[in-house]
């Protein structure tokens, strides 16, 4: 699991028929202290209604296809939450606007 912010959207007119009705957004990780990105983006699968520039939490590998959204679905990063506060040695780093 690790920390991302989604920097944008993914529209596919064709694709698996499993993944009919979701929604691919393109994420970017971050580190946990300032939220920075730190990574190459990738495209995860928004199981919990993510929109941009949210910092998310995302899964990837078997994992990803263990939410209701990706059940048996051709997915390999899925975002399964959004963060609202990140606190760090007893400092709070981030919190949700």
């Amino acid at each position: 699991m690790f920390l991302a912010r989604v920097v944008g959207n993914v529209v596919s007119t064709r694709k698996s028929d499993k993944l009919t009705g979701t929604k691919l957004l393109v994420v970017e990780p971050v580190d946990f202290a300032k939220q920075k990105g730190e990574g190459k983006h990738l495209v995860a699968v928004d199981s919990v209604g993510a929109g941009e520039g949210e910092i998310v939490l995302v899964v990837q590998g078997s994992s990803s296809r263990l939410t209701d959204t990706t059940k048996d679905a051709p997915v390999d990063a899925t975002i399964m939450a959004i963060v609202d506060y990140i606190e760090l040695a007893g400092s709070r780093t981030f919190a949700k606007s």
